[in-house]
């Protein structure tokens, strides 16, 4: 089986933005590393600052985890927030005007969420990291 696993790069406010996805998905981190636990062979790699976050995992359910970094010199250049969304698709309505309410404190709504011509309760929120993400409940029609 393939997954996809979608990891984010940050310009040092990845631990900010994780903790705050921590607190909308409602879980726990499975795990947090930061660049002074790189080990001393390997640290010649990376010249961030010591505390920054050099891999975060945020697991928002069995299938689907969510990673990130600060963004580090072997990346620069990569942190590029326009050119993707991120889609949630929820089991239950209400739980996709949740998720939707709490990406969108601090950033800025481009879609409110509402019934589509495809059969969806959908909208578009970009968070105050500038990541977009795609909410929605597919309504079938109901």
């Amino acid at each position: 089986m393939i997954t996809i696993t979608p990891y984010l790069y940050f310009n040092g406010n990845c631990e900010e933005a994780f903790n705050f996805y921590k607190d909308v998905f409602e879980v726990e981190f499975n795990y947090i590393g930061r660049y002074k636990d790189v080990p001393k062979a390997d640290k010649h790699l990376f010249k961030e600052q010591e505390n920054k976050i050099m891999h975060v995992s945020l697991p928002i359910n069995t299938n689907t985890t969510l990673m990130g970094a600060d963004n580090s010199q072997l990346y620069k250049g990569n942190v590029a927030n326009n050119n993707f969304s991120l889609s949630i698709t929820t089991d239950i309505k209400e739980e996709a005007d949740k998720l939707f309410l709490k990406l969108a404190v601090g950033g800025k709504i481009k879609l409110v969420m509402k019934e589509t011509f495809w059969g969806s309760y959908y909208g578009i929120v970009n968070d105050k990291f500038g990541i977009n993400w795609k909410i929605s409940f597919e309504t079938n029609g109901e």
